[in-house]
């Protein structure tokens, strides 16, 4: 650790190592396992391209399946989301960022979760009981307002002022169906004066500081919903801005999780962070968004800058921060220099940073050479094309003509146009880009759609071929292969994994005959739950090299795949008809990318 990052540690009342350690270590002691960060790359969800939120690497638990660490878990989970990028900029939005969070998988439900909280924030983190209130969920014409929690939190101590009922308390899958139910969430004062007797939830002032989701409901179809049969507890509760609040602190790129990064900023700009707003703005997004991409660069899936999925919302983030950079006067390539200090930060805690830093390091300064030779020339046109629009409306052709010639992410280009007063055709843009580009509409849109809408028949069936799939690529390739992702709807699936070179069609052909020859052979699928050690010495293959829990399960099928996976998967290959490889083609370096379905 740098003297830098060493001396500004000293400042803060919790650093977030601490806190950080202080929720898993809290909840630990009271019977929950703790579980690994997943990939931030979904595995086996073709609804968002990246983890959004701590609870959904755990769907096919909540959902009844059995988690090999128990049923009370508990962990600190990367995120990324997107669909809010244009707030980030602000003192509390961003793109990456951490979601602690523990479960209870049909085990304990209102009563411990409010108790454990209620303990969590006022004994472990010594709140002051004063400055706590609460939301409960007031009801709609789907469910009875929650006055159990309401009644749980009287019991506690807090008083009915500081208890509010609020219709929107309520999560539910944004797909057709999955665990559902109301929420509570406790909000802090954070503000000098006096705390007001009564509790008012749309008072600013008031900062929501966690969120516990009471599972008692499944979603079966738009606006349907039955009473769950498993009934679970999912608390989410953000770092970062739990952490701002710990340290008094109303903006999170005052914490320790920013600052050093920020210093680094002022440092390579000759600004001050608190030199305007402009000025602050622009450090936030450079400091989010070099951040967010390194840790999806430095993932096992080893996504780099592309027009394509993961790989385009990293060129998103990289370029919107290289123009930001030269907002303040940044005239050199410095995203690298910015993301070895995230990497020397955070890299303790997770280690694949430092694993791969010298790829990632390298990959922002190719990027960053690549769009500095084309920005300016980009914005000499943008300015001459800005003079002759008639009208408030930029013509969508030119949006993607600047896409495709001078590498402008449409989003920056809308920026650059409300910058000047003028909205952007986003339809027209992705009209004209779907004509020359097969890009994911999830990565352009950037949003989470889904992630809890349950598992179809058919998505099992692919994911289990992907096993099959696998093995068959080892057989043919070598050993050497590894999983790099997948993507599986309920048509067809895309299975990335590593190797240099091409396939031939003779190697091809032997893959999908091998994959066919085992789903003739009816193998029966069967579970097994072990140590990781146990699993390595029976020769199980991982997925993306993830670290695990204490206990994994492993699917075997016949004696041909032996798995670690989360599962579901069908009983027996002979289930799974005639695999058909579409297509193969690259992924990114030293990955390649194969198409294939079921018939």
């Amino acid at each position: 650790m740098s003297e830098t990052i060493r001396s500004i540690s000293k400042y803060f009342m919790i650093s977030s190592k601490e806190l950080r350690q202080k929720y898993i270590d809290f909840f630990a002691s009271r019977g929950h396992t703790i579980i690994p960060s997943a990939s931030v790359l979904p595995e086996n969800d073709p609804s968002t391209l990246f983890i959004t939120a701590g609870m959904q690497p755990l769907v096919p638990f909540l959902c009844g399946e059995k988690h090999p660490g128990g049923v009370r878990l508990v962990n600190a989970q990367k995120c990324v989301r997107t669909g809010d990028i244009d707030e980030v900029g602000d003192k509390t939005h961003h793109t990456f960022f951490e979601m602690l969070g523990h479960w209870s998988l049909g085990e304990y439900f209102k009563k411990e979760a409010i108790q454990m909280t209620y303990e969590f924030l006022t004994k472990e983190l010594g709140l002051e009981k004063e400055k706590l209130a609460f939301t409960v969920f007031g009801g709609n014409k789907d469910a009875e307002k929650d006055e159990e929690s309401y009644e749980l939190w009287q019991k506690i101590g807090i008083d009915e002022k500081r208890i509010k009922y609020v219709e929107d308390n309520w999560w539910e899958p944004s797909g057709t169906g999955g665990p559902c139910g109301p929420d509570t969430e406790p909000h802090y004062w954070m503000d000098e004066s006096k705390v007001p007797d009564e509790f008012d939830p749309e008072d600013s002032r008031w900062v929501e500081i966690g969120n516990d989701v009471l599972m008692s409901y499944e979603k079966v179809g738009k606006g349907k919903y039955v009473e769950a049969k498993q009934k679970n507890i999912d608390n989410g509760t953000g770092l970062e801005r739990l952490l701002a609040v710990m340290n008094g602190l109303d903006d999170n790129y005052k914490t320790d999780l920013f600052l050093p990064i920020i210093k680094k900023i002022e440092k390579l700009s000759g600004k001050e962070y608190e030199e305007s707003e402009e000025v602050k703005r622009s450090m936030r997004i450079i400091s989010d968004h070099v951040r967010a991409a390194t840790f999806i660069m430095a993932d096992k899936a080893l996504i780099e800058p592309s027009n394509v999925d993961a790989g385009y919302v990293v060129r998103k983030l990289v370029r919107r921060a290289i123009r930001h950079g030269r907002m303040i006067g940044i005239k050199d390539n410095f995203t690298a220099q910015v993301s070895q200090v995230a990497i020397e930060m955070m890299s303790e805690i997770y280690e694949e940073l430092e694993e791969n830093k010298e790829r990632v390091l390298s990959l922002f300064e190719v990027e960053e050479e690549k769009f500095t030779k084309t920005l300016q020339q980009g914005l000499k046109i943008f300015n001459k094309e800005v003079k002759k629009i008639k009208g408030k409306k930029f013509n969508s052709k030119l949006v993607f003509d600047l896409f495709q010639t001078y590498g402008f992410p449409w989003e920056l280009t809308e920026e650059l146009a409300k910058e000047q007063g003028f909205k952007v055709d986003k339809q027209g843009f992705e009209d004209e880009f779907k004509k020359h580009q097969d890009l994911s509409r999830s990565a352009t849109a950037g949003k989470f759609k889904g992630g809890l809408g349950g598992e179809s028949g058919d998505t099992i069936k692919y994911h289990t071929a992907t096993h099959l799939l696998l093995a068959a690529l080892r057989e043919v390739l070598g050993d050497c292969v590894e999983q790099r992702g997948s993507n599986i709807t309920g048509e067809r699936l895309r299975f990335d994994f590593s190797h240099g070179e091409k396939l031939s069609d003779e190697e091809k052909k032997k893959v999908e005959d091998i994959v066919n020859t085992k789903i003739k052979k009816g193998l029966d699928i069967k579970q097994d739950e072990m140590s990781v050690e146990e699993a390595k010495k029976q020769g199980a293959v991982g997925i993306f090299g993830d670290k695990y829990g204490e206990k994994v399960k492993v699917y075997s099928m016949g004696d041909y795949s032996k798995e670690i996976c989360g599962g579901p998967h069908v009983k027996n290959t002979a289930e799974l008809g005639t695999f058909k490889i579409l297509k193969e083609e690259s992924s990114s370096a030293g990955v390649r990318r194969i198409k294939a379905i079921l018939e």
